[in-house]
């Protein structure tokens, strides 16, 4: 971004910028303290580990490119979460616009320390989550793989990614204000972090599902680059992003359910934030359902499509992860979904057609399967169809691209299945208890026994491995070859975890024999 829009082009600050107070060396009773070049973070500790709530990373008038705010010299009490950034989603009540707040978790807050970044951006598409979900909490993973974590809430849904810039040139950044805002989270890490104990040019991000797509954005996005120098998307891809003639319609169907006219946008600015989230539930206009929301190349800050027609080239050098669970599928549609409710051969193809994603004959894809699968019940095929065509797709894509071009890469599946509900498989977001070590928090269905802590273990080392060094292989482990188009080498993570090649790759062909279509395109 441009000095004009409010960003620094200053280079990281030297970590002797920064002093070191903790408990222990201002005295006993002392609150921890963190002193940056952005303020004095008081934090809180527990079990060996201090965390810094609630830091605010910048701020943003609605519809426009967020801007530092620093408070050198304050004193800034980082004890509770920021507020959630408004969404639909009923589980976050403390949602407010102004969200830029992150958040860490370090077990050694002195410059000297340079331990390794792990930065995790939250899953929900583009839409909803929150980086103040349990799940996504950093104090097991900080204290096992002596690490600094950040977590971070940004815009979302049409605060992030409502595109206007073809009704009005005030707001030509809008399409991508939600990857902005993470762009401007990690240049407060690069110039912050080292008075937390990080190493500001070990920083790895990591996320999952629409967390992981942001992601593979950032990697072709020209403002981003030098900012992170690991990643890691886990069942997140992001191949194309929304077009601007389509986003420009999303947007005329969001603003005419709002009763504003594109030629005068100026009721949007004023309008309560709650009109504003209920409208979200407009009819998609280019594909039916709920409005998309996601990153538009607008071709001023995305500039090619995020892994079309190739792998971005200013992130081919980036050491990357990618992964996804065995059983993705079955947490977008549960077992009491109407979809697969008296689901049987006969109705198999036409309850399948709308979830695969892709345009290919269902009757063709169950004929397929029966043949490769005859102990398959309908049921099987119908998850198993539409994890392979909707949600593997993506990462067979990215994985596939970099290795044409021998970008370092490794791939990972997650087979870990629910202890608390062994139907649902290794579904969509299993893999987060395991990274976080919150195998026992609100919302795990890991359990807590030894082979999910085996699993947990498994997961987390390769991922510390991965931060410290760009490479998830560490002892313990059987060797994780990079991958590459002979070999297709995949790390199952499990139980017992191991190396498979190309694991899944009967399905892997029968999906590439069709275009790929891409939510949001």
């Amino acid at each position: 971004m441009s000095e004009a829009g409010g960003w620094s082009r200053r280079g990281v600050l030297g970590a002797g910028a920064a002093a070191w107070l903790t408990t222990a060396a201002r005295g006993a009773g002392q609150a921890p303290l963190a002193d940056a070049p952005a303020g004095r973070f008081v934090g809180t500790a527990r079990d060996g580990v201090i965390a810094f709530r609630g830091i605010r990373y910048g701020r943003a008038e609605r519809f426009r490119a967020p801007r530092p705010e620093p408070r050198a010299g304050q004193t800034v009490a980082a004890h509770g979460f920021g507020p959630v950034c408004p969404q639909r989603d009923k589980r976050y009540p403390t949602q407010a616009e102004d969200c830029l707040f992150l958040n860490i978790w370090t077990a050694d807050p002195h410059p000297a320390a340079r331990k390794p970044v792990m930065l995790y951006i939250h899953g929900g598409a583009y839409s909803n989550g929150s980086a103040t979900d349990p799940l996504n909490d950093g104090q097991a993973l900080a204290r096992r793989g002596d690490v600094v974590v950040v977590t971070v809430n940004h815009r979302l849904n049409a605060f992030g990614y409502l595109y206007l810039a073809r009704f009005d040139p005030r707001f030509a950044d809008s399409g991508n204000l939600g990857q902005l805002d993470l762009v401007l989270a990690l240049r407060w890490v690069r110039d912050n972090i080292a008075a937390f104990g990080g190493d500001p040019s070990r920083v790895m991000v990591f996320g999952q599902s629409g967390g992981g797509a942001k992601i593979a954005t950032m990697m072709a996005m020209p403002a981003a680059e030098g900012l992170f120098h690991r990643a890691a998307t886990m069942s997140g891809q992001q191949v194309t992003a929304s077009g601007p003639l389509h986003a420009t319609e999303r947007a005329r169907a969001y603003l005419a359910k709002l009763g504003v006219g594109e030629a005068d946008l100026a009721p949007l600015l004023t309008m309560p934030v709650a009109r504003l989230v209920e409208a979200l539930d407009t009819a998609d206009p280019i594909l039916g359902g709920g409005l998309y929301f996601g990153p538009v190349l607008d071709m001023r800050w995305l500039t090619r499509h995020p892994f079309w027609p190739d792998a971005p080239p200013q992130s081919n050098t980036l050491p990357m992860l990618l992964g996804n669970t065995h059983d993705e599928a079955r947490a977008f549609i549960g077992l009491d979904s109407p979809r697969v409710q008296g689901l049987s051969w006969d109705n198999l193809a036409q309850r399948m057609a709308p979830e695969l994603k892709v345009d290919i004959l269902p009757e063709w894809v169950v004929a397929q399967y029966r043949a490769q699968f005859p102990d398959w019940s309908p049921l099987d095929v119908f998850y198993g169809a539409v994890t392979a065509g909707r949600s593997w797709r993506g990462q067979v894509m990215e994985a596939e691209a970099r290795a044409q071009v021998g970008a370092p890469s490794w791939v990972y599946q997650v087979d870990f299945a629910s202890r608390t509900d062994p139907r649902r498989g290794a579904f969509h977001t299993m893999d987060i208890p395991l990274v976080f070590g919150t195998l026992d928090a609100p919302g795990s269905q890991t359990g807590t026994a030894a082979d999910a802590r085996a699993a947990s273990a498994a997961m987390q080392e390769s991922f510390v491995a991965f931060a410290r060094a760009g490479d998830p292989n560490h002892a313990g482990l059987e060797r994780w070859p990079a991958y590459d188009l002979a070999r297709r080498a995949t790390m199952i993570f499990d139980a017992r975890s191991g190396v498979e090649n190309d694991p899944r790759r009967w399905q892997r062909e029968l999906f590439a024999r069709v275009p790929y279509i891409q939510p949001g395109s």
